[in-house]
């Protein structure tokens, strides 16, 4: 499949999972090794990313708790979850630093506060 028809690498592994479920689980055998199999490759795509007056078109349109949630996003780099889960214990003004409890793969995560946010922050959590 990967070689003679170049399907996508998604179909490829779909083939596959559905033949070693077929060995596995309804003709009961155990299938060899798939040492000299061939796999499609993934494309790989470059990431959008957005320009300065994009990103700053885009937090005009945003107030109160929507643009700090929005700073945090662009300016900290964390994810939508990470912000929403986000508690005051874990902003450091201090340190000017914000650590993120239980992130990607469940690790936790230090990450600067961007400075922008300080005093609108300041004035939020009052």
């Amino acid at each position: 499949m990967a070689v003679q028809k170049k399907v996508a690498s998604s179909t490829q592994h779909q083939a596959l999972c559905a033949l070693v479920f077929l060995y596995k689980e309804v003709v009961k055998k155990e299938l060899a090794q798939f040492e000299d199999l061939v796999h499609a490759k993934r494309p790989s795509r470059l990431p959008v990313v957005f320009t300065a007056d994009e990103i700053r078109t885009i937090l005009l349109q945003l107030d109160g708790a929507n643009w700090i949630m929005g700073q945090f996003l662009y300016g900290a780099g964390l994810r939508v979850v990470e912000c929403v889960r986000l508690r005051v214990k874990e902003v450091d003004f201090g340190y000017k630093q914000i650590t993120v409890r239980d992130g990607k793969d469940h690790k936790d995560m230090v990450t600067m506060l961007p400075e922008v946010v300080n005093e609108p922050l300041s004035r939020h959590l009052e």
